[in-house]
Formats: C-alpha cells, sequence, structure tokens
C-alpha cells in the first residue's frame, strides 16, 4: 500500500516521485510500458526522460495502473493533458473514495477548454476539495539533480492543500499553499505560451532585450487573462506566476523553449512535434487559450503572434519586441 502514486513516468512524472519518496513517502510510479516501469524497478533508472539520475530505492514502479491505484492515499497526475479524461474514464473507479487528486499537468484541454482540475471534476463527480494542483519554476532534471526549489500547492480546500504540501516536501523541494486554485493553474498554462515566444525569438537569433522585452509584457498578458478567469493578481506575482515563467523562458530543458526555438529556425508544427521527445504542453494549449481570451475580450499580443506563426500565417522574424502592431504608444 503507497502512501502516493503518480501516474505517468515522463521526466516530470518520475521527477516527482522521486522527490515523494526522497520525503519519506511510501511511492508507486505507473509507467504505461513495462519494459519502463521494469527498468525503474531494477535499475533505478529512467534513462529515456531522465538520463544519468539514480532513483531512489523505495520507489516501486509498475505497469499495472490499479495495482499502483490501490490503497494510495494521495493521487498525483503527471500524464499529457489531452490523454487525462480517457485515463480518468477507463481507471478513475479504481482511486480510494478519500484520496486527494492531485494535478501535475499544466494544460488545457483542447474542445472543452477546461483546466485540468476541471476535467477531473467532471470525470470523476468528486467534490472540489478533494482536488489540488501543484505549479512553479520546476524544471524536472535540475529537480532530480536535487537543485533546491519551491512549489506551490494550491486547492480551494485549505486543509487539502496542506495535507498535499506535507508530503510533497523534503530537502531540496518547499511546498507551499494557496486556495487560488485558477490563478495557480493559468500560471503554469500561460507560461508556456510565453515560453513559446521567446524560444521562437532565440531560434530566430534575436537577442536579451526582445527575450527581456516579451517576459515582461508576457506577464501582464499571463495576469491580465488569469484575473479575466477569476484569479488573483498576487497569485500571477509568486511562484506559480512570474516564478514558473522565468524558469520556462530561460531554460533550454524547457521542452516549450524548444519547440519555440524550433518554430523560430523554420521546422513547421507538424515538423516540432515530430522532433519532440516529449510533449510541449503550449503547443496543444495554443488554441484552447486563444478561444478563452477571445471569449473574455482579453488582447494578448504575444499569444495572436505565436498562433499566427503556428499555423504557418507569419515569418517568425516579424515578430517583434512588445509584439503589438498599435500605431499610437500605449501605457504599459
Amino acid at each position: 500500500m503507497a502512501d502516493a502514486v503518480v501516474l505517468g513516468a515522463g521526466s516530470w512524472g518520475t521527477t516527482f516521485a522521486k522527490t515523494l519518496a526522497d520525503g519519506g513517502a511510501a511511492t508507486t510510479l505507473w509507467a504505461r510500458r513495462p519494459e519502463a516501469a521494469r527498468e525503474i524497478d531494477e535499475a533505478r533508472r529512467n534513462t529515456r526522460y531522465l538520463p544519468g539520475i539514480t532513483l531512489p530505492a523505495s520507489l516501486h514502479a509498475t505497469s499495472d495502473i490499479r495495482e499502483a491505484l490501490a490503497g494510495a492515499s494521495q493521487v498525483y497526475l503527471a500524464v499529457p493533458s489531452q490523454q487525462l479524461r480517457k485515463l480518468l474514464r477507463e481507471h478513475g473507479g479504481a482511486i480510494e473514495p478519500d484520496a486527494p487528486i492531485v494535478s501535475l499537468m499544466k494544460g488545457v484541454e483542447a474542445g472543452t477548454r477546461m483546466r485540468m482540475s476541471e476535467v477531473i471534476a467532471e470525470e470523476l463527480r468528486v467534490d472540489r476539495h478533494r482536488i489540488a494542483v501543484v505549479s512553479g519554476p520546476n524544471l524536472a532534471l535540475e529537480i532530480a539533480q536535487e537543485h533546491p526549489t519551491a512549489a506551490v500547492v494550491s486547492s480551494s480546500s485549505a486543509d487539502t492543500a496542506k495535507a498535499v504540501a506535507k508530503r510533497a516536501r523534503n530537502d531540496y523541494f518547499h511546498s507551499f499553499i494557496n486556495t487560488d486554485v485558477i490563478g495557480t493553474e493559468f500560471g503554469g498554462v500561460l507560461k508556456n505560451l510565453v515560453a513559446l515566444a521567446i524560444g521562437i525569438v532565440d531560434g530566430v537569433g534575436y537577442g536579451e532585450n526582445t527575450k527581456a522585452s516579451i517576459i515582461t509584457r508576457g506577464l501582464a498578458e499571463v495576469t491580465d487573462f488569469a484575473v479575466a478567469h477569476g484569479a488573483k493578481r498576487g497569485t500571477l506575482r509568486g511562484l506559480a506566476g512570474l516564478g514558473d515563467l522565468i524558469a520556462t523562458c530561460a531554460s533550454p530543458l524547457s521542452r516549450n523553449f524548444t519547440a519555440g526555438r524550433l518554430l523560430g529556425m523554420g521546422y513547421s508544427r507538424t515538423d516540432v512535434i515530430d522532433r519532440m521527445e516529449q510533449i510541449a504542453e503550449g503547443l496543444a494549449s495554443v488554441d484552447p487559450v486563444s478561444q478563452l481570451a477571445a471569449a473574455k475580450r482579453v488582447r494578448m499580443p504575444i499569444l495572436e503572434q505565436v498562433k499566427l506563426v503556428l499555423d504557418g500565417e507569419m515569418n517568425p522574424r516579424d515578430i517583434a519586441p512588445h509584439l503589438t502592431t498599435d500605431d499610437e504608444p500605449i501605457e504599459e
């Protein structure tokens, strides 16, 4: 019986399982591929996603999802956002009735335009107080290498947030809490879109001034969007907003930065997806976030021009520092 189970053995799922195990939790990691589960269990490695990292002996892995979920007191979800609903529909009934369900994902579901916590609530028909989300400046490989960092655990129930934060904590990983689920989730989703823009201009060859301008204006866009959807403005100035934005935009370890860089170098959306070893959630989030912004009449010039590049309707070199076509100066 596990204290915690993590569903999804990609780089972030494996890293978070390691984080939980290093904090003393009896942790099980579910891997879709049996060979990945065997490697983790027997060799203490996940060479495909975390090369060079030795995983703790206390971490157990399995490819049997029902075995993984049996008796788990906390369930962490780290699968691609567009696969979440299908997974929950097929296996959600095996989750223990009182177990907190924690999203580690940073995406929006295409079609429904739902945040991951909303997908969980709708598909499992559970009380939202059982649901939590984790977000922050969390580049998986750095955390797996035990570089000190922090994250935010958010739930509409402060008790649930505290219970998850106490378990998701060790010498190198610290968890803070809040109850602003909307702001925490959208901070994680929207920074991926800014990271795509930063990657694009890096691929084109533009320098640090351009990137700094995009990051600064990007934070303003992210904040306006999140607040329009009910978030607290302060959340976007914290770890789940600004902190995550800085880490994702500044590091080649970021999948979204890497995807953007390939776009800037002239690769098409299809080519980028084919070349990526893991899913860059920002690519799947551009369209649903654009629709959500339009519904609330929130102006997002950065997102709009990233979408044009993705759709092949704009040359990446035409992206400007402030990503706006206004003829007149506007107030910052």
